[in-house]
């Protein structure tokens, strides 16, 4: 038996419906009720379905949110226990695992990630920082990255090709972007500082990685009260190609055309730019980004 019975609200992306992936959300259920735990577990056949069920089951109560799944329902997570008492559980099984991977939670190792998860439960929830994203009316949380350069136009490739899966998905539709790549002029207002800038790559991070893996910030702290502003500038198709990938192993700190800012708003302003929070679309620049301190309690 568990040392203290929880009631854990399990949420399971409606995405992961092929291969091995579709075990891992019964599976993660059935461990918590094997551990004492009332484990409520919310399968939906989409993600706006998932979002509303799941905020309902926690509302009517629960001492535990998991998600399954990656940096989107990571997000989608986040985005319904952000302050609140709360805790937040991911058991990374998803295309990109970067907050997962950020907090210590095994990533590649379903067992592994449940064990942590249960071990956790009995553990104080570690608090972190989460960053907002307002685009018009609209503020969206984020847990991991903001994209608003070449990153985010891969995204929005990535997103709409079914093959293949993984990290080696985000890489083809790099390439593929790599035929159009220029930089923009962008106007960033950081912390009320107007900084002008033709750049290729535009992110605000709370955590070090982005796209499975790329140390874009290796710097980043959940737990800072701040985000980091990467940018990388003008440079070459061919320099840009050899830059990438270093990004992987976090060794592109010192290049020339690379810069880092530590914020705690900013405003970035670009034509034909969809901005990208946690590999979720969030929609055309211009946005306003900002870091709210310990907004976030996490199972670890």
């Amino acid at each position: 038996m568990a040392a203290h019975q929880r009631t854990v609200v399990v949420a399971i992306n409606p995405m992961a419906s092929f291969g091995h992936r579709r075990e891992v959300g019964p599976l993660v259920v059935q461990r918590l009720r094997d551990a004492g735990h009332v484990a409520i577990a919310v399968d939906e056949a989409n993600i706006e379905l998932l979002r509303r069920e799941t905020s309902r089951a926690v509302e009517a109560g629960a001492d535990a949110l998991v998600v399954v799944g990656g940096d989107g329902m990571a997000n989608l997570g986040i985005n319904i226990v952000a302050q609140t008492a709360v805790p937040l559980g991911i058991v990374p099984s998803g295309t990109g695992n970067d907050l997962a991977d950020g907090l210590g939670i095994p990533v590649g190792d379903t067992e592994g990630a449940i064990a942590h998860l249960l071990a956790a439960l009995d553990r104080e929830p570690r608090t972190i920082d989460a960053g907002v994203v307002r685009h018009g009316d609209l503020s969206t949380w984020f847990g991991g990255v903001l994209s608003a350069g070449f990153d985010a136009t891969v995204n929005e490739r990535a997103n709409l090709m079914t093959r293949p899966r993984g990290r080696s998905r985000y890489i083809l539709a790099l390439l593929r972007e790599l035929a159009t790549l220029a930089p923009r002029p962008y106007r960033i207002v950081v912390d009320g500082e107007v900084l002008e800038t033709e750049a290729m790559l535009v992110s605000v991070a709370n955590n070090r990685s982005l796209g499975g893996g790329m140390r874009i910030v290796p710097h980043a702290s959940l737990d800072d009260g701040r985000l980091d502003l990467f940018i990388v500038r003008r440079m070459s198709k061919a320099r840009f190609l050899r830059m990438f990938p270093k990004v992987f192993r976090g060794e592109h700190t010192d290049l020339p055309e690379v810069a880092f800012r530590p914020l705690t708003s900013a405003r970035i302003e670009a034509e034909g730019v969809v901005a990208y929070a946690d590999g979720e679309r969030i929609g055309p620049l211009p946005v306003d980004v900002g870091i709210v301190p310990g907004a976030l309690r996490v199972l670890v």
